[in-house]
């Protein structure tokens, strides 16, 4: 039996080519678990993984998609026809991903479909939803309430921070997005934000080590001099969650916003985080959490057109969640 995957080869060293191919099913890593996708979703590790970084994809031909949404083939423990996401883990990076009509994984990465979503509206949250999830709740576990200041949230334009705006200002919280694209603004209001700054306002620093305190807490997606700078920016006992580097890996910083302001810099990571705590969180994000956003955080795409969409998505020319409808 075939079906229709996305596959990146590469043709010669450090040249990558892709397709829309057929495929055959034999072709899938020997897990337990055969699910028929019907939704995907791309993040920005599927654009690395299109583009042949090897820190993401060891090895090629290979099918990126970190996200999958659809229906139970063959399974040791759901029924067949259970509808069930599969979000993170090695999906898509070292295992044949969600942009493909099947995936074959291992039974303990999947998830029963949320109770409050569609198959589609969980994959508009997807991998960077979750990931936004995570940051909204180590927030709020550690203290963080909307009478205490604004929440700024970095790469507001981008999934996980365009899906934070959202949640945050569910919440109550007055949000300040930075973005580098002004044309965005009136989107960014629409979700919730109550002003926009430029993302270079979190850049220029005087070289002090500690500047004036001026947020209660931040999403940071990007990384680089942005975190160093925010780190040097928070209110007392400030909170950020950290959860990207497209900016820069390094952090250079000092010891006084922690010892001085009580700062605390919490990491983020999705892709392993524990099933029981995954399933709980979704649980949430579906239920109390669930957004009246989802239709305007996302554009809907077909497998076929997912190529363009990556190539932008390393370019930085996309904003919020792309939706892969696969199940044509």
């Amino acid at each position: 039996m075939t079906y229709k995957a996305l596959l990146v080869t590469e043709s010669a060293p450090k040249v990558f080519d892709h397709a829309i191919v057929q495929r055959e099913l034999s072709e899938l890593p020997e897990n337990d678990t055969l699910i028929k996708v019907q939704w995907s979703s791309l993040n920005y590790k599927d654009a690395l993984s299109f583009s042949g970084n090897k820190g993401i994809t060891r090895k090629y031909p290979h099918t990126p998609g970190v996200d999958a949404a659809g229906i139970i083939e063959e399974s040791p423990t759901l029924a067949k026809g259970t509808e069930v996401i599969v979000v993170g883990f090695d999906l898509g990076m070292n295992t044949s991903g969600g942009l493909a009509e099947y995936i074959r994984v291992p039974s303990e990465w999947v998830i029963e479909k949320p109770v409050g979503y569609s198959l589609r509206e969980a994959m508009i949250l997807g991998t960077a939803g979750f990931t936004a999830g995570q940051c909204v709740e180590r927030l709020l576990q550690n203290g963080l309430t909307p009478d205490k200041g604004e929440v700024v949230v970095t790469g507001a334009t981008g999934g996980v921070g365009s899906v934070a705006v959202a949640l945050l200002a569910a919440a109550g919280f007055e949000v300040v997005a930075a973005s580098r694209n002004p044309e965005t603004a009136a989107w960014l209001m629409d979700l919730g934000a109550k002003r926009i700054i430029s993302a270079d306002e979190l850049t220029e620093d005087s070289g002090k080590p500690m500047l004036k305190g001026l947020w209660a807490g931040a999403v940071e997606t990007v990384g680089g001099k942005t975190l160093e700078v925010l780190t040097k920016s928070m209110q007392h006992r400030g909170v950020i969650t950290c959860c990207g580097m497209i900016t820069g890996m390094e952090l250079n910083t000092n010891v006084f916003p922690f010892i001085l302001r009580g700062l605390s810099l919490i990491g983020i990571d999705s892709a392993e985080c524990p099933l029981d705590q995954k399933k709980a969180l979704w649980h949430k994000l579906s239920t109390e959490w669930k957004s009246n956003q989802l239709d305007a955080l996302c554009r809907e795409i077909s497998l076929e057109e997912t190529p363009e969409a990556l190539k932008n998505m390393a370019n930085g020319k996309t904003r919020g969640r792309t939706v892969v409808k696969i199940d044509a």
